[in-house]
């Protein structure tokens, strides 16, 4: 459920949508954990990396590069 919501979010780019699906990417890594699925753990750290950078690029004023 969150997986989809923070695709529509991102989708109208919204930074919450990030923010959303950073979280999900955390609870994915915790069942990751607890299951013993360790695989879900890189994938979600590098998607959780590669929010930090769209926030920031969407955050940035416009005319600074």
């Amino acid at each position: 459920m969150l997986t989809v919501f923070s695709t529509v979010l991102v989708g109208r780019k919204r930074w919450t949508g990030l923010v959303v699906a950073s979280v999900n990417s955390v609870i994915v890594c915790v069942i990751g954990m607890r299951t013993g699925q360790l695989g879900f753990i890189p994938a979600n750290l590098f998607c959780i990396g590669v929010y930090a950078v769209s926030i920031r690029s969407w955050v940035r004023p416009e005319g600074s590069a």
